[in-house]
């Protein structure tokens, strides 16, 4: 059993950072949060990202599965997804000419990274799509072995996220003294940039789902 727990562990891992390595809103709150609180703000951000899936891991098993699988989850997830994005967009757009490049935490303008990390993996659709599919059929593999599947999948699962996440903010983080203030509105304008190009794209493939559905 434990090379089987093992085998689990070691390719939920690869599979996880394969895929936290690829670009999306989580890593492009990540570089934001980063460069404005410090190291600190990878890890958290991640620890919100893995409340979320221990709690979508815990409704896989008790019975959601197919409510995820259905396209209509899909494209209201996608749309939803996509107004967050825009409107995160917004404010960091907004917070431009103001915009200081301070290690001085402003909770009236910042979500905490743990919420983040929250949104960000709610604002993207395709993690529903991945947990749907993928992930669904990993979290039923892996509960073959009972509550010592699933910890060593999850463990895994969030190593690999963390892992990734943690490299990327401690290379924004150590850049900090060469930063200057066009730097850091450029760095935030850029990842502003993505978060609207990956919210088109999210309305986009909402729509295209629900022309599926009512055809």
């Amino acid at each position: 059993m434990l090379t089987n727990l093992t085998t689990i562990f070691v390719s939920s891992f690869i599979i996880a950072l394969s895929g936290a390595m690829m670009p999306g809103p989580l890593l492009t709150v990540t570089i934001s949060e980063s460069s404005q609180r410090g190291f600190v703000a990878g890890p958290l951000v991640i620890i919100g990202h893995a409340i979320l899936e221990m709690a979508l891991v815990f409704s896989l098993l008790t019975g959601l599965a197919p409510f995820f699988q259905q396209p209509l989850v899909f494209a209201m997830s996608a749309l939803i997804g996509a107004a967050i994005l825009f409107g995160m967009a917004f404010g960091m757009f907004r917070s431009l000419p103001s915009l200081r490049f301070s290690w001085e935490r402003d909770q009236k303008r910042r979500n905490h990274p743990i919420v983040s990390g929250i949104l960000m993996s709610v604002a993207n659709p395709y993690w529903i799509i991945w947990w749907a599919t993928i992930g669904l059929g990993y979290t039923l593999y892996s509960w073959q072995f009972g509550f010592w599947g699933i910890a060593f999948f999850f463990v895994g699962h969030i190593l690999g996220d963390l892992g990734w996440y943690s490299l990327v903010a401690a290379a924004v983080a150590g850049g900090r003294r060469f930063l200057t203030d066009r730097i850091y509105r450029n760095l935030i304008a850029v990842c502003a940039v993505f978060l609207i190009v990956f919210a088109g794209y999210f309305v986009y493939a909402g729509i295209e789902k629900l022309k599926t559905i009512i055809s």
